[in-house]
């Protein structure tokens, strides 16, 4: 158990997960780190301190987060933001994507945030404050061709977003959601378009500054849905 507020970044990989993650713990939060495999999360748990700890967790699967934020909970305490960054879809026409794919990512990016934000709401309200941010994408908004089954599924998840908010919102828990419209610069994006420059891409780092302003706005003036894009970005 700790004394420091407590964020759960859910979905933590080299990239947004790991910029949210470290940003927290820059900010005085234990924080606890999701992923469906410990490989990479128990590193960078070891480099970011003893105010970060690593928990495997699929977020497809209801009694591995139910499990996941018990132990989050006896280990650091109750949940203070959930950093919902959890996302991932098949590609492919509406032609080409089968059932499996189709239901998958339906249940990483909006089955795992409704069961996730269940597992922190009651200490939530006992509180009478909380937060919970959402990573997002375009795709919710704008259904590509070959986006059949991640478009559906951010569009469901954007859905279950808003129903979140104008629930929990008068109960103080400040429901977010973060429409991130552009590529986020990983070594593999940069591997595959080697000729963009710096500026072209998304900053896991400015992306990390941008939920912990939403987890820290003042009640008078919350927002709920953010768009977060390159300034060169067409849209």
């Amino acid at each position: 158990m700790t004394d420091k507020p407590v964020c759960a970044v859910v979905g933590v990989g080299p990239g947004n997960g790991a910029a949210i993650a470290a940003r927290f713990v820059r900010e005085g939060y234990a924080v606890a780190l999701l992923s469906r495999g410990t490989g990479y999360i128990a590193g960078l748990a070891q480099s970011l301190g003893g105010s970060a700890i690593a928990y495997e967790c699929d977020v497809s699967d209801a009694a591995s987060i139910a499990d996941t934020f018990a132990r989050i909970r006896g280990d650091l305490g109750d949940v203070d933001v959930l950093a919902y960054n959890a996302g991932s879809g098949v590609w492919g026409s509406v032609e080409e994507i089968d059932a499996a794919g189709f239901e998958g990512a339906w249940r990483v990016n909006t089955l795992g945030l409704l069961l996730a934000t269940q597992a922190v709401i009651p200490a939530m309200k006992a509180k009478g404050h909380g937060a919970i941010v959402i990573t997002g994408a375009t795709a919710s908004v704008r259904g590509g061709a070959k986006a059949a089954a991640f478009a559906s599924a951010k569009a469901a998840q954007r859905s279950l977003a808003q129903s979140m908010a104008r629930h929990l919102w008068p109960a103080g828990i400040h429901v977010s959601l973060i429409i991130l419209d552009g590529v986020v610069d990983l070594p593999r994006t940069r591997e595959r378009m080697p000729d963009k420059p710096d500026d072209f891409f998304v900053s896991p780092d400015d992306l990390a500054g941008t939920v912990h302003w939403l987890a820290h706005q003042p009640k008078s003036a919350w927002s709920f849905e953010v768009e977060a894009r390159p300034f060169g970005e067409k849209w």
